[in-house]
């Protein structure tokens, strides 16, 4: 700044020009700005009117429209970012919350770094002596601020020695037996083999351009090497899939839902899919007792169909029972029917977000001022879930009894008289008709303080699938999407036991071929100490 000041010119008029020529590229700047917010708010508000409609027929279409907009918002954001002077930490925002209106100020805060994260002190020491007239100088204090940076990831060869010996006495020869290998005969060690999945299957990755990332490291390893490994990992970490898989079926509150994924069939032509595409299904059953306190572990099952036909979920659930909360699809509908001694498999508990995302697409649509009070008692019912969140089952039934009840019987006969004044074919009294034809299972939550009043859990374990179509675009085959299901299953219900799933992984693969059977559920997720861990305590 001191620089620019000394190359001033002392005219006046010179001055006078050159603030002129500032202002104008203000001016210039200012309204290239406001093109750049008004593009910025015109593709935010486009990408959340597709995602309100991402799940009709067309969804596949809408979910494609919504990945290249949303990379243009990242290209603007990103360009936006290069002419902000002061940087945006703010730990609560998101991709669309990065450009501020011309008049706001965003608060400047840190990204959030674990306790864990390790953590290395420099020290700058002005010395001994000072600077001006040469006192000893004494501590008084110190300031310290914090750097956030990288190590980057780095491959490593472990040469494994295993020394021979002979006896001098009978000349036997001693040598310590080979370790186990997570592949046996592969030179996969378990952290290498931990990422290629998790890089796969979690940050959505191909695997070509794996092999693109090791070359740089220095490991040239073929694709056709990392497929082979993945499958072989697969493969060993089937035995604690199958426990998962047990555990999680087993549980008397099931939370259901499914998605679509683009398979590679070459041998058939599905109209409107392309040539050699049909479409598959991804299932998530979900277990979670967190809500309401209770003891079982939570976890995810993902399965995959080759169709959507309802024979899938009854054989996915055919040794499960209890409740089962998911939306209307017909395919659910025999697992509720009674039997003959009048039980039934499943009890049907209803989505609330789904009914209440009605009547939001209807007030979007029209503004219609019932469906606007349809939307303001349903936030009622969810004011009093924000209150009883966490608490034990008994405690959550009790609230809804007092708070819940009169609410939802007061929705119901007003839905009931609205009905009869309404069209009878738009899709206002449609959503009257999918919430009263299934009145019952939207009531159940009330009297049970294990069920949700929603189906989120599982909405939320579709995500994960959304992302990754974004990036592998089809599964390769019908084997190819069960791979990937049961890939899905160890890591998500990994990051619900709040672990990384990449350490989990590796450690048991590094340990699972010394590991006792019987002993397996120690390696599950909900269980699980590394090795270290357990060395250290032993020691």
């Amino acid at each position: 700044m001191s620089d620019d000041a000394d190359i001033l010119s002392n005219d006046p008029a010179v001055l006078k020009a050159m603030i002129a020529a500032l202002q104008a590229e203000n001016v210039r700047m200012s309204v290239t700005l406001q093109a750049h917010e008004h593009l910025v708010q015109t593709l935010r508000l486009r990408i959340a009117k597709l995602q309100k409609q991402a799940f009709g027929k067309s969804s596949e279409k809408i979910e494609r429209e919504i990945a290249q907009l949303e990379l243009a918002l990242e290209d603007l954001l990103i360009a936006a970012a290069e002419q902000r002077s002061e940087p945006i930490e703010d730990e609560d925002a998101g991709p669309l919350d990065m450009v501020p209106e011309a008049a706001e100020v965003k608060p400047r805060r840190r990204p959030r770094v674990s306790d864990g994260t390790p953590r290395e002190r420099r020290e700058l020491d002005p010395g001994t002596c000072c600077p001006e007239c040469g006192g000893e100088l004494r501590v008084v204090g110190e300031d310290v601020s914090e750097l956030l940076d990288m190590v980057a990831a780095q491959m490593k060869v472990i040469q494994i020695a295993r020394v021979k010996k002979s006896c001098r006495r009978c000349e036997k020869m001693v040598q310590p037996a080979a370790p186990s290998r997570p592949i046996p005969g592969s030179m996969a060690g378990p952290g290498l083999l931990a990422h290629v999945l998790v890089s796969k299957f979690d940050d959505h990755v191909p695997l070509y351009r794996l092999n693109e990332i090791y070359a740089r490291m220095g490991a040239e390893v073929p694709d056709s090497t990392l497929l082979d490994w993945c499958g072989r990992a697969m493969k060993v970490l089937e035995p604690v899939i199958e426990r998962i898989e047990a555990e999680i079926m087993a549980a008397p509150i099931l939370h259901a839902d499914d998605t679509p994924i683009r398979v590679l069939d070459r041998s058939r032509r599905d109209r409107g899919l392309g040539k050699g595409v049909k479409q598959g299904r991804v299932w998530a059953y979900v277990s979670d007792q967190r809500p309401w306190a209770g003891s079982a572990p939570p976890g995810v099952v993902y399965r995959f169909s080759p169709d959507r036909k309802g024979e899938h979920p009854r054989q996915h659930l055919h040794a499960s029972s209890g409740i089962l909360q998911a939306d209307a699809y017909a395919g659910f509908a025999q697992l509720y029917e009674p039997r003959a001694d009048g039980s039934s498999q499943f009890r049907e508990a209803a989505c609330w977000a789904h009914l209440r995302r009605d009547f939001h697409d209807v007030w979007e649509t029209t503004r219609s001022e019932i469906a606007r009070e349809a939307l303001d008692r349903i936030g009622k019912l969810y004011d009093v879930e924000r209150q009883i969140a966490g608490q034990p089952a008994g405690l959550r039934k009790a609230a809804r009894q007092q708070h819940s009840r009169p609410k939802v019987d007061a929705f119901k006969a007003w839905a009931e008289a609205q009905l009869v004044r309404i069209p009878g074919k738009g899709d206002l009294a449609k959503a009257f008709r999918y919430g009263l034809s299934r009145w019952h299972s939207f009531e159940l939550y009330l009297e049970d303080g294990r069920i949700g009043i929603d189906n989120n859990p599982a909405e939320r374990a579709m995500r994960p699938i959304g992302i990754g179509r974004r990036n592998w675009l089809f599964a390769g085959s019908d084997s190819g999407g069960e791979t990937l299901a049961r890939a899905m299953t160890l890591i998500e219900t990994a990051k619900m036991s709040e672990l990384d799933p990449q350490a989990w992984l590796a450690d048991v693969l590094d340990r699972i071929h010394d590991h006792k059977i019987n002993r397996l559920d120690e390696l599950l997720p909900w269980n699980w100490q590394p090795r270290s861990q357990l060395e250290s305590e032993a020691a």
